[in-house]
């Protein structure tokens, strides 16, 4: 596979509290990272007397993700939206763009944590941390 460049990144997110709820809302123009996708799984131990090492079987996926990037009102409307819902919101992530063939991330998953700082020498970031509800599917764009 050819190697990508970060700036062809999208992320979407749903618009739980916009003028059409539940449809995803293109917030690539602000987001300039995401990390922590598509996430972890946690191990649980069954090591035995006997054993010369560890031993562990898979247990659940416990997958928390962070976005962050410039302020503009509409991530306030939409991540701060789905930071104040009682239901989880919609996610999309295409690392490599979101042409054909290209890897996909998506889920649901609540946001837990969202922040907007400013200082007099620099732009007005925000950040976000979300916590997937479920598992994050692996797919790729049509």
């Amino acid at each position: 596979m050819p190697a990508s460049h970060g700036k062809d990144a999208v992320f979407q997110l749903d618009n739980a509290s916009g003028s059409t709820p539940g449809s995803l809302q293109n917030l690539t123009p602000y987001v300039d990272s995401v990390s922590g996708l598509p996430g972890s799984r946690n191990l649980s131990e069954v090591t035995a007397f006997g054993d010369q090492g560890v031993k562990s079987i898979p247990g659940l996926f416990n997958t928390t993700f962070t976005i962050s990037g410039t302020l503009d009102p509409t991530v306030v409307t939409v991540v701060g939206g789905a930071h104040r819902a009682s239901v989880t919101a919609t996610f999309e992530y295409g690392p490599q763009g979101s042409t054909a063939g290209k890897v996909k991330f998506s889920g649901e998953a609540w946001v837990t944590d969202f922040t907007i700082d400013a200082s007099v020498g620099d732009k007005v970031p925000f950040s976000a941390s979300l916590q997937v509800d479920g598992v994050v599917t692996v797919g790729v764009y049509p």
